[in-house]
């Protein structure tokens, strides 16, 4: 498996010591919030899978392939990163998650530029979405 579709068992990781803790730090709280989403569904594990995943391929190789050989987190992931695809359950929730929170961010914050670089933001987050395969399972 390549992980990525690099054909590289990794990516590079930072030179920058601090960048590479970091990354790490950011890539643990992630794993965290991801696990506490597969019990709690305000939260998606997906979305937080994945960015542990970017994060600890630029900072440690050996916490990457932790995670995407994870008997237990590593399907939420492993289909994407090999390039197979979303589930369609997956899209589902993560377009409705996103958009009911966007939608409450924007009743909540009266700037109307704000609200719209949200808008402008969840639109191309679904439309990058929908583009990906679906996976079949």
């Amino acid at each position: 498996m390549a992980h990525g579709g690099s054909g590289n068992s990794s990516p590079r990781t930072s030179r920058s010591r601090l960048v590479r803790y970091l990354l790490q730090g950011i890539g643990w709280l992630s794993v965290a919030l991801g696990v506490i989403g597969i019990f709690l569904p305000v939260l998606p594990t997906t979305p937080f899978l994945l960015l542990a995943a970017a994060c600890f391929a630029r900072s440690s190789p050996r916490f990457y392939h932790w995670l995407v050989e994870h008997p237990r987190l590593g399907p939420w992931i492993r289909g994407y990163l090999d390039g197979e695809g979303i589930p369609l359950k997956g899209k589902v929730y993560a377009i409705g998650l996103m958009w009911i929170s966007i939608g409450f961010s924007c009743w909540l914050v009266p700037l109307v530029w704000a609200r719209g670089f949200m808008l402008i933001c969840a639109a191309g987050v679904t439309v990058y979405i929908l583009r990906q395969p679906t996976l079949k399972r």
